[in-house]
């Protein structure tokens, strides 16, 4: 949630979230005008992992929703600090409601507990497609993600997992051979993990 200098209120979720929860598949929000109370319900999401409503952060009217996230609302998944936002809302009790929104550190200690139980990773962009390559050697590996780049359309996002040791190596190559892009890596123990966008 952020607020702009008129004190409107721009409602989202964070990559936490759009983590555990998953690809975003459906989202179903109240229209503009509508007056909702503190807690209740602005509309529902469903993903992959998750069906639930959408509790307003505080009371107002809505006076703002994002057609484009009703369209597509993966990209809740993929901007959610940016285009991803469900919606705006005119708050009506700001000040005396202020006090139930969690402070910066408190939200903090949240997150790292939410992390740690659901074991979530938020990358740079949400995968469309997850490739577990475990004990394959990274030739193998880059041959099974062309083969399911080619089925794919532009944009699409793959996670890639492989435990090979020379991946990074073999992933910058493969990039500047394939003209597709590499949009994150990091290595977490004996695992790599890649995000490969399909540019063409």
């Amino acid at each position: 949630m952020t607020i702009n200098e008129s004190g409107e209120v721009t409602v989202g979720m964070t990559s936490l979230l759009s983590a555990i929860a998953g690809k975003f598949t459906s989202a179903r929000v109240r229209v503009t005008g509508t007056r909702v109370e503190r807690g209740r319900s602005l509309g529902t999401l469903e993903s992959l992992r998750f069906v639930g409503p959408i509790p307003s952060p505080l009371s107002g009217i809505i006076s703002l929703v994002n057609g484009d996230v009703l369209k597509r609302p993966k990209l809740m998944n993929d901007a959610s600090y940016t285009e991803g936002w469900i919606v705006k809302l005119r708050p009506l009790s700001f000040q005396e409601e202020r006090g139930f929104l969690s402070r910066p550190s408190e939200a903090k200690e949240g997150f790292k507990k939410k992390i740690t139980e659901f074991h979530a990773r938020c990358f740079k962009a949400f995968p469309d497609h997850e490739m577990y390559e475990i004990g394959t050697e990274c030739s193998a590996v880059l041959v099974h993600l062309n083969e399911l780049l080619a089925t794919t359309s532009v944009g699409s996002i793959v996670h890639l997992v492989t435990d090979d040791p020379t991946s990074y190596v073999e992933m910058v190559r493969w990039t500047d051979q394939t003209g597709h892009g590499l949009v994150e890596w990091r290595q977490e123990g004996n695992l790599f993990h890649f995000i490969v966008r399909k540019e063409r």
